[in-house]
């Protein structure tokens, strides 16, 4: 697929100087190959990557690429005003749910105070025009309800993790109403996805990255809560939404510096046992079992409505949780063989599948 177009969103990104907080993590790096393949001078700032491999390195982006702590604000400070980004997609996070329970104070100061210091050092940036805070399904008031979240409901969280992305919801729209309510400020978006499943993902308690991890030892994996029901979705899935949210905040439309949902068609709203039984189909050497431990609290029932999105931004999954599953399995199992990581043509995969669906984002 070399050379194919995956040029989209209007080319708002072309020649744009953006800013990727936690661009070497699973969904910032990449967040951070589609950035370059649109055109983007992308700068990044994060942690090292926790794991060898990773997706990071595997890609070998030319790209800047500032590593530090988010809380560090003076540092931080100084980052972001030598990088003067126009457009800042803020992922940089502590994102696991058992590790807030282990180490909570780390989870809030960097998923709070993290966001408080970047938000504070976009204030400011000459030019800079758009911010995209990533934060989670999981801040939501989870009521175990069988229908889906709305943007509107109220927030709230169980676990450190949960509880932390709800609070850095808040920042967000503090410093949107008291610090870039003026007409040329800055607009503020905040964007909650579903679970996110693709290749590359090789972190700590979570479903693909297990399955992974088991099946290279030739083990059984251990699976927690098999009856657990999540809006499972590609990767891309919530980046198209997070860049098409961006390509708005830079087109200067205010209506759009709002919280959104990114989730998956309601049937790919599945349990864990489910989405194991459909990953066997595409990767028949693994098998698991079902843990007798006592774990920590985690949700048995999270569904996001994504209908304010489809409506108003005009996003739609492209990919089935079948496709994303095959594509997952495809991306692993090139790893295994030790071929080059097909990042780059499952992204060209996506957006020719998104342009044979006519999804608004696809033009040039």
């Amino acid at each position: 697929m070399a050379g194919m177009d995956v040029k989209a969103f209007g080319d708002a990104y072309a020649g744009r100087r953006v800013l990727v907080t936690g661009h070497t993590g699973f969904k910032g790096s990449w967040l951070a190959l589609w950035l370059h393949e649109l055109g983007a001078e992308v700068t990044g700032i994060a942690l090292d990557p926790e794991t060898a491999p990773n997706h990071w390195d595997l890609l070998g982006l030319p790209v800047r690429d500032l590593r530090f702590d988010i809380r560090d604000a003076g540092r931080l400070a100084t980052a972001v005003a030598e990088a003067k980004p126009e457009v800042v997609f803020h992922l940089a996070a502590q994102a696991l749910v058992r590790r807030s329970y282990r180490a909570p104070l780390d989870t809030w100061t960097t998923n709070v105070i993290g966001t408080a210091n970047l938000l504070d050092a976009c204030r400011g940036v000459n030019g800079l025009k758009a911010v995209v805070a990533v934060t989670t399904d999981k801040v939501y008031q989870n009521n175990e309800w069988p229908w889906g979240y709305r943007e509107n409901d109220a927030l709230g969280g169980h676990d450190p993790y949960s509880a932390s992305k709800a609070a850095a919801e808040l920042v967000v729209a503090s410093y949107r109403k008291s610090f870039f309510s003026a007409e040329n400020a800055p607009l503020i978006a905040s964007a909650r996805a579903g679970n996110v499943i693709g290749g590359g993902d090789w972190s700590e308690d979570r479903l693909i990255p297990d399955i992974v991890r088991a099946t290279a030892r030739g083990e059984s994996v251990e699976i927690r809560s098999p009856g657990a029901v999540r809006p499972w979705q590609h990767v891309l899935e919530c980046l198209a939404g997070y860049l098409m949210l961006g390509q708005r905040l830079l087109a200067r439309d205010a209506a759009f510096a709002e919280a959104w949902n990114f989730g998956p068609e309601a049937a790919d709203s599945r349990s864990v046992e489910e989405v194991l039984r459909a990953m066997r189909g595409h990767w028949p050497q693994f098998s698991w079992h079902r843990s007798n431990e006592t774990h920590p609290h985690e949700a048995g029932l999270l569904r996001l409505d994504t209908a304010k999105a489809r409506s108003r931004l005009h996003w739609c999954p492209v990919w089935t949780l079948e496709e994303a599953l095959e594509k997952t399995a495809t991306w692993y199992q090139a790893h295994f063989s030790d071929d080059k990581p097909p990042s780059r043509d499952q992204l060209f995969e996506y957006v020719a599948a998104a342009r044979k669906r006519d999804v608004s984002w696809g033009a040039t």
